[in-house]
């Protein structure tokens, strides 16, 4: 999914301490956004005070050293300067810390005691129980052109037969074959569904990410295209698969991915486009970034300042094809920009050159430099197999309209005639059925998928493989 949910969480400090020993081991729960890390600080005494280092437990991250540690009159204060982190908790006499953890201008209320702190498990009905009533493989195949190792699990109906299959593409940012996020695991969920209901798929974790090799950073959409070409060449191998109904359903940016292969194989029977995009990524971030600070409770002023600048930002990458004069433009432009604009929402303590440096880091990446200047009409009217296309009513990350219709202009300006396109009701991007569609429900909303989407999903391509 396009993960443009930029919450970023990267090295978090907290700290415990007791009115008459503060060191030891201290465990804390920041929440953020209906996430829990888990975060771990270890105090020593020195002879001039305290030192800390934290572990990130979730993350895989151990020792990570503080920039200073104070204890006095019960206050802990922790800061890790170069992350712009502070943590400031009182001890009380239960010897649990009650404070705030705060970062670029954001603050969270976390606790730390000495007790081990167990995640609480979020409840998803929709998530299947082993064992399966179906035949279930993890296998590896590879992009030998890249030179990455995929790995993934084919599920069928039975060991024995031949059956159609999906190939599950995923939305942006490394994902494993479940595409888990928020405490869901949609494509679990969908490759459960499919395989009980007599179709075949293939899901398999993003190249770098969980057992698949690979430098998931530096890959553009083109690049997890060629990954997605080389599920097609494995399938083509396997015995169980019927090779002339290989599908391929792609969310969010797996939707954008989907027509780029279907577009160039042969091998592509169809195409589910699932919260797919259909306008250029400039325009859907613009858009994207309007919705959802809107139902976040942003000022039309705010919103319509961001618009304004963001616009700015994405002309300069889509004038340069130089990763580092784009870095070097950009730079130059957002600090002129500060210069004129003091109050522009730069987080306190943080000086000019290192929000900047900051920014430009997240914008200048191979990724998104190609999904801000990428047309995906341009493909979608190379696409000749049959298409459905999908979206919530209430998608603020992928907003129905604007989407489905120029999907369907471009299909059609192809002369592709076998097109379904569906917005469905009061749906999220992930295809919950939900309140607002703010991404800060998704983990709230125990429903993984709406079981209408599921119903149309599995209904089409039941016609399409006939």
């Amino acid at each position: 999914m396009l993960k443009s949910l930029l919450f970023i969480i990267t090295f978090i400090s907290v700290y415990n301490s007791t009115s008459q020993e503060i060191t030891g081991q201290w465990n804390g729960v920041l929440k953020i956004q209906g996430m829990q890390l888990r975060l771990v600080f270890n105090i020593s005494k020195t002879a001039t005070g305290y030192t800390s280092t934290m572990d990130s437990p979730d993350q895989g991250a151990k020792d990570i050293p503080t920039s200073s540690t104070s204890f006095e009159n019960n206050l802990l204060n922790i800061k890790i300067e170069k992350a712009k982190i502070e943590y400031v908790g009182t001890l009380g006499k239960d010897n649990i810390i009650v404070g705030n953890f705060s970062q670029a201008g954001q603050t969270f209320s976390m606790d730390l005691s000495h007790d081990k702190i167990e995640l609480v498990e979020a409840l998803r009905p929709q998530n299947p129980i082993e064992p399966y009533p179906y035949y279930s493989e993890d296998v590896t195949f590879k992009n030998k052109k890249a030179g990455v190792t995929l790995s993934g699990t084919l599920t069928l109906p039975k060991k024995e037969g031949v059956y159609p299959v999906v190939i599950l593409i995923s939305g942006s940012g490394p994902q494993n074959r479940d595409e888990e996020l928020m405490g869901h695991k949609p494509f679990l969920v969908l490759s459960d569904y499919l395989t009980r209901n007599g179709i075949g798929v293939l899901r398999y974790d993003d190249r770098g990410t969980a057992s698949s090799t690979g430098d998931f950073k530096t890959a553009t959409t083109q690049d997890f295209a060629t990954d997605v070409q080389a599920a097609i060449a494995f399938l083509m191998t396997k015995k169980g698969v019927n090779k002339k109904k290989i599908g391929l359903a792609g969310h969010s940016e797996g939707g954008i991915i989907a027509p780029i292969v279907a577009a160039k194989s042969k091998n592509v029977a169809f195409i589910v486009l699932l919260a797919g995009t259909g306008i250029p990524g400039d325009e859907l971030l613009l858009l994207q970034q309007e919705l959802i600070g809107r139902a976040s409770g942003e000022s039309e002023e705010n919103l319509i300042l961001g618009k304004k600048e963001n616009t700015e930002l994405f002309e300069i990458i889509k004038k340069s094809t130089d990763l580092d004069q784009i870095k070097k433009d950009l730079s130059v432009h957002m600090l002129a920009s500060l210069k004129e604009n003091p109050d522009s929402g730069k987080p306190e303590g943080v000086s000019d050159e290192e929000y900047v440096k900051y920014t430009v880091e997240q914008i200048a990446t191979p990724w998104m430099v190609y999904f801000i200047k990428y047309n995906p009409a341009i493909v979608l009217g190379k696409v000749k197999c049959p298409v459905l296309a999908i979206n919530g009513s209430k998608d603020l990350q992928v907003p129905a309209k604007e989407n489905l219709t120029a999907i369907q202009t471009a299909l059609a300006k192809g002369g592709n005639q076998k097109v379904t396109i569906k917005e469905l009701d009061k749906l999220n991007h992930l295809f919950q059925e939900c309140e607002t569609g703010s991404p800060s429900e998704y983990s709230e909303i125990e429903q993984t998928i709406s079981p209408a989407a599921l119903e149309l999903m599995l209904n089409w391509i039941n016609e399409q493989v006939k």
